[in-house]
């Protein structure tokens, strides 16, 4: 080999970790680039399975029960997704308050919040509101089998409706997500759940006295254990390299 290409090859050499570096130098993302890389961090066809579940339910003093429950899961097998909803009441033995009295002023921007949303207003005594989100990551490599999702379909705005002594519930699908919304009789209160466009919302304003209302929102995800994948593990082993050149 000539001394020009000897040369060439030198300065290529020379030049490829000023190249590498500036390739790995770390750069500090903004929050507005973060929040367009939520849900891209696993792996492709690592979740395979997907379900949420909401319910609502309000019971009043005398024991008097109003509830609802909206489900949907999504795994491979699924053709189109749908909620279905089921809707229950039962009456209490126990002795009725009078009408609620209490008065429940402001809140006006709660309606309008991003993100997850959570509040409990009240005008009585002797009440109980519970509001909860909850997200379960099952990584165990084996999506749900024969789970039979029961009650009525949810159809696209489309709206079920249940009643009980304890109040009337409306489940609807608006907005491009799901509304579930608790009225109860006797001016004792009302809850209000839903999701959608990003956001979760859940609200309780009572107004009578001993009443026990909750709000529920469960995310359920069964991820792939993806341990025994040759291209990611090929994947780690360069990074491992990477870090001991000091990158």
């Amino acid at each position: 080999m000539n001394t020009s290409r000897w040369l060439t090859v030198l300065c290529l050499a020379a030049s490829m970790p000023a190249y590498a570096s500036s390739g790995f130098k770390p750069i500090e993302l903004k929050d507005s680039e973060m929040a367009e890389l939520r849900g891209r961090y696993v792996m492709p066809g690592r979740i395979i399975s997907f379900g949420i579940v909401m319910s609502s339910t309000f019971q009043n003093a005398a024991g008097d029960i109003i509830k609802g429950t909206a489900s949907m899961q999504v795994d491979a097998s699924t053709i189109t997704p749908q909620f279905y909803v089921q809707t229950t009441g039962s009456s209490g033995s126990g002795t009725n308050q009078g009408p609620g009295t209490g008065t429940v002023t402001g809140g006006a921007g709660l309606g309008s919040g991003q993100g997850v949303t959570q509040s409990v207003r009240t005008a009585g005594d002797g009440n109980t509101g519970y509001n909860n989100v909850g997200i379960n990551v099952t990584e165990n490599g084996l999506a749900p089998t024969n789970v039979v999702q029961s009650g009525q379909v949810l159809l696209a705005g489309g709206i079920v409706n249940g009643t009980s002594a304890a109040g009337d519930i409306a489940v609807s699908a608006r907005n491009g997500g799901l509304q579930m919304a608790i009225q109860s009789k006797n001016n004792q209160g009302n809850s209000l759940q839903q999701i959608g466009g990003g956001n979760l919302g859940q609200a309780i304003v009572l107004t009578g006295n001993a009443n026990f209302v909750t709000n529920m929102t469960q995310l359920n995800v069964v991820m792939n254990n993806g341990l025994n994948n040759p291209a990611l593990n090929c994947n780690l082993d360069q990074l491992k390299g990477l870090r001991t050149l000091g990158y």
